[in-house]
């Protein structure tokens, strides 16, 4: 009976994407691959192989346990849609693995394909893996976490909201190239008025602008890293750069890169930006620890999804404010929130 109720529900979230699809499904339809792979980078972590047909099915079949109804365009932006986008009653796919991730564990693994993650949410609350479709599995886990409902709300974050966050692997001039793309995690929660907008192991993205071995005559090595982007709850990103704030930010922080002796010499952003927004590592054979951290801060304004939790540690030293008391109903609350100023 409870596996037809979790069945149910996922039904009911499916159809609403599929319903939204046929709205927007004259879009991008001159990449019929770009959606499909997103998808599938998500649900198995890397994009799979094979024909169009066949791997809509399967996809739809682990997500859903069933195939779509509509076009190949309507089907394809269905999942689109529910993935990463959501709709006014339900929040996105991954915003739910995010926050059920956040609540169980009090981080986020979004590197990880949403089986994986779902399966290490199966095992450390139940002790065993589960079977069945993966939107079937999470409502249940969900169900169990958190009984009123996943809710989302707007969160607004100004230009000059301060990230900090840390390298995963260590960088050398030898084991790096030009163009590589890296990524970092906030190493803390980020929550504005009780609402969580970003958890520790959301990334941080970035890329290699400069490479260069020690050379003759002193010449010392280089590398260059560029930021490009930090990532929210719910999967949704925005610029980011080292500006001022951040650079406040890493003089008062002794264990930050800026701090700790690197150069940073302000790369210039190659993006639509068109702010400084990297720095430059110079020394006789240089590196960057992992686990070093560096801040950054957003470039832009940016509106996004956040998660209304009134459970939030008083502990986290980026809260600005005691937690909201409960809600006293399931709608979520509809203030807007302030940004978070370091």
């Amino acid at each position: 009976m409870k596996r037809a109720l979790y069945m149910v529900m996922a039904l009911a979230v499916m159809a609403a994407s599929v319903v939204s699809a046929a709205e927007v499904a004259t879009q991008d339809e001159g990449t019929p691959l770009y959606g499909l792979d997103r998808v599938e980078s998500f649900v198995y972590g890397v994009p799979q192989n094979g024909g169009l047909l066949l791997r809509l099915s399967k996809v739809e079949r682990d997500l859903f346990g069933m195939e779509l109804p509509g076009s190949l365009t309507e089907r394809q932006q269905a999942l689109q849609n529910f993935v990463e986008e959501g709709n006014s009653n339900q929040p996105s796919f991954i915003f739910k693995v995010g926050v059920a991730e956040w609540v169980t564990l009090r981080r986020v693994n979004p590197s990880n394909s949403f089986e994986d993650r779902i399966v290490n949410l199966e095992t450390t609350l139940e002790g065993e893996q589960q079977s069945g479709a993966l939107s079937a599995r999470l409502e249940r886990i969900l169900t169990k976490l958190l009984p009123s409902g996943v809710f989302a709300v707007p969160v607004q974050a100004s230009a000059g909201t301060v990230f900090r966050a840390k390298f995963i692997e260590t960088l050398t001039v030898r084991n790096v190239a030009q163009g590589d793309v890296i990524q970092l995690e906030l190493d803390e929660d980020y929550v504005i008025d009780g609402t969580l907008a970003a958890a520790k192991g959301n990334r941080v993205f970035a890329s290699v602008t400069r490479v260069r071995l020690p050379r003759s005559f002193g010449r010392q090595a280089e590398i260059g890293v560029e930021f490009t982007d930090v990532e929210f709850i719910g999967g949704a990103r925005a610029p980011v750069l080292i500006g001022p704030e951040s650079e406040k930010a890493m003089k008062i922080d002794k264990g930050a890169i800026g701090a700790a002796g690197a150069s940073i010499a302000g790369l210039a952003l190659l993006g639509p930006v068109g702010l400084v927004g990297g720095f430059l590592v110079r020394g006789s054979d240089k590196q960057i620890p992992a686990g070093a951290t560096v801040y950054v801060e957003t470039a832009e304004f940016k509106e996004f999804a956040g998660y209304p939790s009134a459970s939030y540690s008083d502990e986290n030293p980026t809260s600005e404010s005691d937690p909201a008391p409960p809600a006293q109903d399931d709608a979520p609350p509809s203030d807007v929130l302030e940004p978070l100023d370091y």
